[in-house]
């Protein structure tokens, strides 16, 4: 099995992700499309066979243990997702599993605050899929220009925007958005594509859509702000 593995290890930086339920899939499915190379693991055989399609490296593991992780290529991956659910103690353990391996990067779920702290006393980066995607409902409900909404870090939002109606016809300096509202504009989605490197002297059209980033209460204040 290990041998096996050598050419995938020396192609590219490789992802795991243990833990095949939906929030696991979404991730392998996702990092698939984006390119990445994948080992898949899960204690149910079924699971692993309906996502068998993304890789050739998708294992069935009934008893997880550091010694079974290590021997299927874990170790040499650069970033490993344990998406395990309710299952408290298989999650911690394949956490501490992996980062036992030392795999740079560890990305664990939690389903509340009482285990992602445990999670990060191990070393672990810990999400909330539940919980951020409560947030990130929410705050689309409740802003009715708001097209996209994520936290990215503590109290740091990106959001998706409609560019105001005012805009049109203005360079992006002239609008003075940080001083006014303390956001920043990361990038615009025009008629013509996406622009990341954004000129300071671009002048909006009508039908811009805007990314901000900022706090929640900045961004929340500054489409309270500007309705049309």
């Amino acid at each position: 099995m290990r041998k096996n593995f050598d050419m995938f290890k020396k192609s590219r930086s490789a992802y795991c992700v243990i833990g095949l339920g939906r929030f696991g899939s979404a991730v392998a499915e996702t990092l698939v499309e984006n390119g990445q190379d994948l080992i898949l693991i899960d204690k149910n055989p079924d699971r692993v066979r309906e996502m068998r399609y993304l890789t050739d490296y998708a294992y069935v593991i009934n008893h997880l243990d550091q010694a079974a992780l290590e021997e299927i290529g874990v170790g040499d991956c650069q970033v490993a997702i344990v998406a395990i659910g309710e299952e408290i103690a298989a999650n911690i353990l394949a956490t501490l599993y992996c980062l036992n391996l030392k795999v740079p990067v560890v990305i664990a779920k939690a389903n509340s605050k009482d285990m992602g702290n445990i999670l990060k006393k191990i070393g672990a980066e810990v999400v909330y899929p539940e919980h951020e995607m409560g947030v990130r409902l929410a705050n689309q409900l409740s802003n009715k220009k708001v097209i996209d909404y994520f936290s990215i870090s503590g109290n740091i939002d990106i959001a998706q925007l409609e560019a105001p109606s005012y805009f049109t016809g203005k360079p992006l300096k002239a609008l003075e958005l940080r001083q006014k509202y303390g956001i920043s504009i990361i990038a615009i989605q025009t008629h013509n594509g996406t622009i990341e490197e954004i000129d300071p002297n671009y002048v909006f059209e009508r039908g811009d859509i805007i990314i901000v980033i900022g706090s929640n209460e900045n961004i929340h204040n500054f489409e309270r702000s500007v309705g049309d």
